[in-house]
């Protein structure tokens, strides 16, 4: 009996182990194939990951090494003006010390080179070089330093510091140049590559994405800026950004940095900004922008609501220069533009690049919001003057009295309007806590207008505060350091 059953038993045991090495097989099938999936994935992910490697072979030659050398004023410091040195006793170790420092008779006075670095590229065979305006300021020598290290002496064609760009020369023939492309074309997250001399590490190629497009900086109004991630350091200034085409976009300029090194906000200048720029250098030595004459600020949700608008958008008008194109055209404070020559305005700062870049002397149409109606206006735009800085000076009122929304007003007088050049207003004393200290109003602004109506008197301001309807958003036109500025003032409830 044990004989047959020993065989069957037998046989039982050999059908288990087949299946288990049949399952153990498909298993490492599996395996293999899952781990070979993985493996083509990422083979083709690195393949759509950009190479550099023939983008830098191809553009370096065009990108150079810009030093500049200036002479700078040593030796001892010059007793300030209006002071004369003590008499010291004689023999006095004071007397020969101030001597010794402030009485230096006979000599000349000493200078220094003070040298610094910089980039920029060619823009024509016969020698024109493009870089940015900070890199040669004030330099009396300037040297380009080509890819094949020849080094030539520069000349200054041309320079604009509002859009940080200026134009050199060199005497050479037959140079590398670079490719102009169009930032216009460019997109947020596409891979764009740098190459300058950071810390005069010269031809040093970092790379990174487009972050943004149309960033407008502080002081730097007629520039709409290329925000990238791209690593720059002092050295890459003046230097080109290029596309993956090999094509430059624009033209590094600054960094946004709390320590003076990169901290991963970088910014270009669209280089259709700088060759428009560079071109009038070449023709005319100088830059012509166009020039509305209207200051302006960005509408909030307040003040959108407080205009009657659904949503904020467009460039609120806080004031009106006068004899400006604007004036002339019938543009009123409190117009909001959102579209100048059939370009979108979404925010204030889209305006004064736009206009900059428009052409002087052309009549222009200019679509705004007044009285929650829109309305066209043709403007014929003038140039932008040397100085467009608007200042103004507050005087110290005479009288006052106070209002529900928690401030003390007074009147202007002649003077005072002549000097702030206002034709009307009441001057802010004091602010305690309440409606307009929530809306930003500070001691010393001019309240210029309440929901769109001019304040000619304390008087008729305290009226129209107790006349407002309680709840709403209004309005309120102040004022400040020269710069009329909107606030979105809400009428308390009780």
């Amino acid at each position: 009996m044990s004989g047959t059953i020993l065989p069957l038993t037998g046989g039982i045991c050999s059908k288990h182990s087949m299946e288990s090495m049949s399952m153990l097989f498909v298993r490492q099938i599996a395996l293999f194939l899952g781990m070979f999936l993985l493996v083509s994935m990422q083979a083709a992910q690195a393949d759509h990951l950009p190479g550099f490697t023939e983008l830098v072979k191809d553009t370096s030659p065009s990108v150079v090494n810009i030093s500049t050398t200036q002479k700078v004023k040593t030796g001892m410091p010059e007793l300030p003006e209006g002071f004369e040195m003590p008499e010291m006793p004689e023999g006095s170790p004071f007397g020969e010390l101030f001597k010794y420092f402030f009485e230096r008779e006979g000599e000349s006075p000493s200078y220094r080179d003070a040298k610094s670095l910089g980039s920029g590229f060619i823009i024509s065979k016969d020698g024109y070089v493009l870089t940015n305006y900070h890199v040669i300021k004030d330099a009396d020598e300037i040297i380009v330093r080509l890819s094949d290290r020849r080094e030539l002496m520069a000349e200054l064609i041309g320079e604009d510091q509002r859009s940080d760009v200026a134009l050199l020369k060199i005497e050479a023939t037959g140079l590398p140049v670079a490719k102009i492309g169009k930032s216009s074309d460019l997109e947020v997250g596409e891979w764009v590559l740098a190459i300058g001399s950071p810390f005069g590490f010269d031809h040093s190629a970092t790379a990174g994405i487009v972050s943004a497009k149309g960033r407008s900086l502080p002081r730097e109004n007629y520039v709409p800026f290329i925000q990238t991630d791209v690593a720059i350091n002092p050295g890459n200034s003046g230097g080109p950004l290029f596309n993956q085409e090999g094509e430059v976009v624009g033209v590094n300029s600054q960094i946004y940095s709390r320590t003076g090194g990169y901290m991963g906000l970088s910014f270009a200048i669209p280089i259709e900004v700088a060759m428009d720029v560079a071109e009038q250098l070449k023709t005319s030595g100088r830059v012509s922008r166009g020039w509305l004459g209207v200051l302006i600020q960005d509408v909030t949700r307040d003040l959108a609501e407080s205009f009657g608008m659904k949503q904020p958008r467009g460039a609120l008008v806080a004031k009106v220069l006068p004899n400006s194109p604007a004036e002339k055209a019938g543009a009123k404070v409190g117009d909001i533009i959102v579209k100048f020559d059939g370009k979108e305005v979404v925010n204030s700062s889209n305006l004064p690049p736009i206009v900059g870049s428009s052409k002087v002397g052309v009549m222009i149409p200019v679509e705004i919001i007044r009285d929650s109606r829109r309305k066209t206006l043709n403007v014929k735009l003038g140039e932008l003057p040397e100085d467009d800085d608007v200042q103004a000076k507050t005087k110290e009122p005479a009288s006052s009295t106070t209002n529900r929304i928690g401030i003390t007003v007074s009147e202007l007088n002649e003077e005072d309007m002549k000097t702030l050049e206002i034709e009307q207003g009441v001057v802010v004393d004091h602010v305690t806590s309440g409606a307009a200290s929530h809306a930003g109003v500070r001691k010393g602004d001019i309240i210029l207008s309440v929901d769109n109506t001019a304040v000619k008197s304390v008087k008729q301001f305290q009226s129209m505060i107790d006349d407002l309807p309680a709840g709403k958003s209004v309005a309120l036109l102040v004022q400040r350091g020269g710069s009329p500025t909107f606030l979105a003032l809400k009428i308390p409830e009780s």
